[in-house]
């Protein structure tokens, strides 16, 4: 006697992935699309307003000292850059905001961090912008963060 295979029956993917009145419009994606091109020219300023924020954030570290504030500060702003450098067509300074991140996301380690390391993150970022190194496919972009991440996973 031979075993019957059942038959699967797939979801309805269209309800799925479109809700139930279809497919994302492809005109929607276009018009969004667009609008973020039409954005992109000034993706320039917002990444050195992030940085000069990233950079007070430092500033104030070392003015009033290290202490639960004025680190959630700086890690607020290190998170934002994490966020916005892929967006702003940075990965690179994405992936160090992420290093940055890792090494001051606890709480209690990032009150007896090293300031050198934190320093080297943020002149990093201010450098892939000055210079213009986007991604780490750019050999001193890719020394810089293979330098930090493995800095940051020795302090871990």
């Amino acid at each position: 006697m031979s075993q019957q295979n059942p038959v699967i029956q797939p979801p309805n993917l269209r309800l799925k992935v479109g809700g139930r009145f279809g497919a994302i419009d492809p005109a929607a994606i276009a018009k969004a699309e667009a609008a973020l091109k039409s954005l992109s020219g000034n993706f320039a300023q917002w990444l050195s307003d992030e940085v000069v924020k990233l950079d007070a954030a430092r500033q104030r570290v070392r003015d009033e000292g290290v202490t639960a504030e004025t680190m959630e500060t700086l890690y607020l702003r290190a998170h934002d850059l994490k966020g916005l450098g892929a967006t702003y067509e940075f990965p690179l300074i994405t992936r160090i905001g992420a290093s940055l991140c890792r090494l001051i996301d606890d709480k209690e380690k990032r009150l007896s961090v090293s300031l050198p390391l934190v320093d080297a993150h943020i002149d990093a970022i201010k450098a892939a912008v000055r210079d213009d190194i986007k991604t780490d496919d750019h050999p001193v972009g890719r020394i810089l963060i293979e330098e930090l991440e493995r800095k940051v996973a020795a302090a871990a």
